[in-house]
């Protein structure tokens, strides 16, 4: 059974910031394959709880593979079923392979920081 996963991106890497990515890849998994759907905008639904869970919902995707992503995120995501696993970096595509080989587990990384400065580090 196959199941698709996005990813936050930024060029051709992970964006460690889930709710200030520009854009997501999203992956279908089947097996322990990953292949490339289509790539989503967020323009506009940055930090936006409810509009990034419905967009990801309309387009079946199922899980979230992230680096960092704050507590009221993952509230939204997992409202509307959708599954999140955080702690990921690297590469996008190599993050969607791990994936599927069951190499990546959540690390339950979560960011409770202030958003504000822009100055700081994970």
């Amino acid at each position: 059974m196959s199941k698709k996963i996005a990813i936050p991106t930024n060029g051709e890497d992970l964006d460690p910031h889930f709710g200030r990515a520009a854009g997501f890849t999203v992956f279908e998994i089947d097996g322990n394959q990953a292949r490339f759907v289509e790539l989503l905008s967020s323009t506009g639904l940055q930090h936006q709880h409810e509009g990034l869970a419905n967009m990801f919902k309309n387009k079946g995707v199922e899980v979230l593979v992230c680096g960092g992503i704050g507590g009221g995120m993952i509230n939204g995501l997992k409202a509307v079923g959708l599954e999140v696993v955080s702690g990921a970096s690297g590469k996008v595509a190599d993050v969607a392979s791990q994936y599927a080989l069951g190499k990546i587990v959540s690390t339950g990384a979560v960011c409770a920081h202030d958003h504000g400065d822009g100055h700081h580090h994970h």
